[in-house]
């Protein structure tokens, strides 16, 4: 009896500390960064996370858009229900509407079965719009519908269906460009832009690749199981004179390479040869 009571215990103390480790895993990684841009973006997400107010986040690839995104959906009234993100430069202008809306059963000839979209999946949470600006115009006039009425309604159906969702939206283009080109609605431009929050490129706070640096040094160092390697202060420096085109996502991928092609230190002449100079 004992034994088994001791086992019971030690079950449910695995389970509470898996439950742990989900969590953990699951957590939304910070925003690094010190520098004057940075900050005044996590007072900004600290201002309108609590609210239901549509967002706009801009800038170029990599920058961390999809970061911004999921701390104001994490500071938000809605951080227990889901974030559901989309790719829409991914998805094929033919699936984009069974993609946000979902379909009915025999809909179109490989809807085989009924199936539920992006927006209900997001019901009671966020649904971010990741390069939104690649969205085809007929799935912009569907998404306008959503955002106005708070309805949609599935390929192939004809009954409204009601959806409590924050819509949060990103993009590398300049959609006002992308209006006077005839790409991009104007109406859905302004329903999505009621806040704009514009990611720096890493090449304009140059002064945060320290701070980044450390933590992805850490952070690949726990992902390989390996002891931590340390930078040479030149070749930190040599970092930081770098023009980083592919922004926080290549400079996470150097850092990656240097740890794996590298002594314990990492030194001046490990980034002369491994990473590529850029003018």
């Amino acid at each position: 009896m004992l034994i088994t009571l001791r086992n019971a215990m030690d079950k449910n103390s695995l389970v509470a500390e898996t439950k742990v480790l989900k969590r953990k895993v699951t957590k939304v990684q910070e925003i690094v960064g010190e520098s004057s841009a940075i900050k005044k973006i996590k007072e900004t997400i600290d201002k309108i996370a609590p609210t239901d107010a549509r967002v706009l986040i801009t800038g170029e690839n990599g920058v961390g858009k999809e970061l911004v995104a999921r701390w104001i959906h994490e500071k938000s009234n809605r951080r227990s229900g889901p974030i559901v993100e989309v790719n829409c430069a991914a998805i094929p202008g033919e699936l984009i509407e069974s993609e946000l809306f979902g379909h009915e059963k025999g809909s179109f000839t490989s809807a085989i079965k009924q199936r539920i979209g992006k927006f209900e999946q997001a019901n009671g949470g966020t649904l971010f719009l990741d390069e939104i600006g690649d969205m085809s115009m007929n799935a912009q006039a569907k998404v306008l519908r959503a955002l106005q009425e708070g309805k949609i309604t599935r390929v192939g159906a004809d009954k409204d269906i009601n959806v409590d969702v924050r819509v949060i939206a990103a993009t590398n283009k300049d959609l006002l460009k992308e209006v006077e080109d005839k790409n991009f609605r104007l109406d859905l431009y302004h329903r999505l832009g009621v806040i704009i929050v514009h990611v720096p490129s890493l090449n304009d706070r140059a002064g945060d690749i320290p701070l980044l640096v450390e933590k992805f040094l850490t952070d690949i160092a726990a992902e390989y199981g390996q002891p931590k390697k340390s930078m040479d202060k030149k070749a930190l420096e040599a970092l930081q004179k770098y023009n980083w085109s592919g922004n926080v996502r290549e400079l996470r991928n150097v850092i990656e390479r240097l740890i794996i092609l590298s002594g314990k230190t990492i030194s001046p002449d490990d980034v002369e040869n491994y990473v590529s100079p850029r003018k």
